[in-house]
């Protein structure tokens, strides 16, 4: 199979037309249950280390024909994109890009979340599995997640299947060399808002907590952990165990500084 790169939706002109015909190459007389189908994979690679990769997601990047990835809207390969290339030759699989629509709009998010389902049942229709690989963990603040509730809404016949993976959470504490609990001790994974009195809750109630996004929200972060006596307590780290990886063991470094995206910080009392 030759190489069969879409860099997702804005290079896939004439998107409606598209999927029009998509729906009339389905014979009318055929049940779709009757229609052998590939099976869609949410395939963790890790948090950004090629060697942080499970056996198994090394096997199926290499079994299945067509790999699905979150592509950048301007043509750039994703961090999980880079991962997939150590173990995979490009060429002999279908790559399929898919951007994920970044907006509060319904009706473009509706249509853009549709879309990707639908390049993605173009190939499984045809008998193909798909592998979509997602940074971290495909069960834990994954794209694959709304891709796969929507392919079971829209598409029931599909089997969908997940594949863990090391989250970017786990290689923080080994980058720090911290252990994220012990014994009885809790710990909170929570996206980094505004909301200050829901990240004092957070700290309040738990031993451990991993802000996850924090770049955008750093220095309110910042502000509420002096409020609770804790700013001393927090580090921070940048794409976590990839060869561009930045440590700061004490975040006050960082007031007033811009941080990569992936970014978060771990609070340990």
């Amino acid at each position: 199979m030759g190489n069969n790169e879409v860099e997702g939706l804005e290079q896939a002109a004439g998107a409606e037309e598209w999927f029009l015909d998509l729906e009339e190459e389905l014979p009318a007389e055929e049940e779709p249950g009757l229609l052998t189908v590939g099976t869609l994979y949410g395939v963790g690679v890790g948090p950004g280390d090629p060697e942080l990769i499970t056996v198994k997601a090394c096997r199926l990047l290499k079994e299945c024909p067509v790999i699905a990835y979150p592509a950048a809207r301007k043509g750039g390969k994703s961090y999980a994109h880079e991962i997939v290339d150590m173990y995979v030759d490009a060429e002999q699989k279908t790559m399929l890009g898919l951007v994920f629509p970044m907006t509060k709009d319904p009706v473009q998010l509706e249509n853009g979340w549709r879309w990707t389902v639908e390049l993605c049942w173009n190939e499984l229709r045809h008998g193909n599995d798909v592998a979509f690989v997602t940074e971290g963990d495909p069960n834990l603040y994954s794209t694959f997640i709304h891709l796969a509730r929507l392919m079971q809404e829209l598409h029931p016949v599909v089997p969908v299947v997940s594949v863990p993976g090391i989250s970017s959470v786990l290689g923080a504490a080994a980058a720090l060399e911290q252990p994220l609990a012990d014994g009885d001790q809790r710990v909170g994974i929570i996206p980094a808002t505004d909301d200050r009195e829901a990240l004092k809750e957070a700290l309040l109630q738990h031993d451990t907590v991993v802000f996850l996004k924090v770049a955008k929200v750093l220095d309110t972060v910042l502000d509420v952990l002096e409020e609770l006596g804790l700013a001393g307590k927090a580090s921070v780290v940048t794409k976590v165990t990839s060869p561009y990886e930045t440590v700061w063991r004490d975040a006050r470094e960082l007031r007033g500084r811009e941080l990569e995206y992936l970014s978060l910080m771990v609070v340990s009392k």
